[in-house]
């Protein structure tokens, strides 16, 4: 057995999600080294700031530690848990709440200063818009809670955190759900692809053999003739899952796509159906689609019950910007003028009801015309 060309994904949108989560983790290390690197120079220009410089100098050496054992930890998937994530946002607490001992009360600018950046930004890439804001909420309690005075420019520090975590979060969320659509589209127009490739083989070979089969045997008569049937059915079931393959799937955000659900109708009634369908999907409302399949199944039953299963009937959508058009039409003899209201005088509202009381609740037309060559209902259905 050939292995599939296409393997099927289990995880495909979690794959990608964490695809991007490296990738925004890798650009985070080199933010990490560069606030570390801004911390030790600022640290370094405040020294005489400091009541206790040795303590000082021993934090800043610790947090330039751990900010090598952090751009190592969450660089590999396996360590990058939820606890190293608390373990980096106390850190960063912790050396905020250590600027009031190692300077003073009156402090201006805290020991990390932008430091902290990466725990908040590491929140934000985890746990989104919700990781960033809690992130923030901390590192600013941390910031203001010690202070004597709130200056203006404390306030403008705490406010970018407060709204600079969040947003970050959500932008990291959009990209990992557009790394997974991309993904789910590739792999859509993939398994496209295939089916395409597999119509053709089957176009080029078990279709042609059935029409064959089908002549010969009508042309032979006796068996031979109920095996050519057997074949055209069968036939035009083929032509019709082929017609079916480059549809959209049947629901698409609350809109369904019509010639696909037409196009189903040549396997799905007793009727033998020739469906014509645009060469793309036509979607549509969901009530639009199903009230006019509905109705165009009231069509066929009509068929089946007044000319008979060996009937012939057909079906031609055509779609406008602004409305579609579905034909179906028979081989019968067609029927007497004035029947249809007739039938509705006596109380027969099948037609009255199943056809044009569907279409014209729509807000469409369903216009009738018979005669020797048969019956053709056409259903109009604006589509604003």
């Amino acid at each position: 057995m050939n292995a599939d060309p296409y393997p099927r994904q289990e995880h495909p949108r979690a794959d990608s999600a964490l695809a991007v989560e490296d990738r925004l983790y890798s650009a985070l290390a080199l933010v990490r080294v560069v606030v570390t690197i801004n911390m030790v120079a600022l640290n370094a220009y405040r020294r005489d700031s400091f009541s206790n410089p040795t303590l000082a100098l021993a934090v800043v050496l610790a947090l330039v530690v751990w900010t090598a054992v952090a751009i190592w930890l969450y660089g590999r998937r396996s360590t990058r848990t939820p606890a190293l994530l608390v373990a980096d946002l106390l850190i960063a607490v912790a050396a905020i709440g250590v600027t009031p001992w190692l300077k003073s009360e009156s402090f201006n600018a805290t020991l990390p200063g932008f430091w902290v950046m990466g725990a908040l930004l590491a929140w934000a890439i985890h746990w989104h818009w919700k990781g960033g804001l809690v992130a923030a909420v901390a590192l600013s309690l941390a910031d203001l809670l010690p202070r004597e005075v709130v200056d203006q420019g404390n306030y403008g520090n705490v406010f970018l955190v407060l709204i600079g975590g969040p947003i970050v979060g959500y932008m990291c969320e959009s990209l990992q759900r557009m790394a997974g659509e991309r993904d789910a589209a590739e792999h859509a127009a993939a398994a496209a692809e295939e089916r395409t490739r597999l119509a053709r083989a089957v176009h080029d070979g078990v279709l042609q053999v059935l029409t064959m089969v089908q002549r010969q045997g009508a042309a032979s008569g006796g068996q031979w003739a109920e095996l050519g049937r057997l074949a055209g059915e069968q036939e035009r079931g083929l032509r019709s899952l082929i017609r079916q393959q480059d549809t959209v799937p049947a629901k698409s955000g609350g809109r369904v796509d019509l010639a696909g659900a037409l196009e189903a109708m040549a396997t799905a009634h007793p009727v033998r159906v020739e469906v014509a369908t645009p060469g793309g999907a036509v979607l549509v409302d969901e009530h639009v689609g199903s009230e006019t399949v509905a109705a165009v199944k009231a069509c066929l039953d009509n068929v089946l019950a007044h000319v008979g299963p060996d009937a012939v009937a057909w079906i031609l959508a055509e779609a406008t910007p602004g409305a579609i058009t579905v034909s179906v039409r028979d081989d019968g003899p067609g029927m007497a003028p004035g029947r249809v209201d007739e039938a509705a005088a006596e109380g027969r509202l099948g037609v009255a009801s199943s056809i044009r009381g569907r279409i014209e609740g729509l807000g469409g037309t369903a216009t009738l015309q018979s005669g020797e060559w048969g019956t053709e209902w056409e259903l109009t259905v604006p589509l604003a």
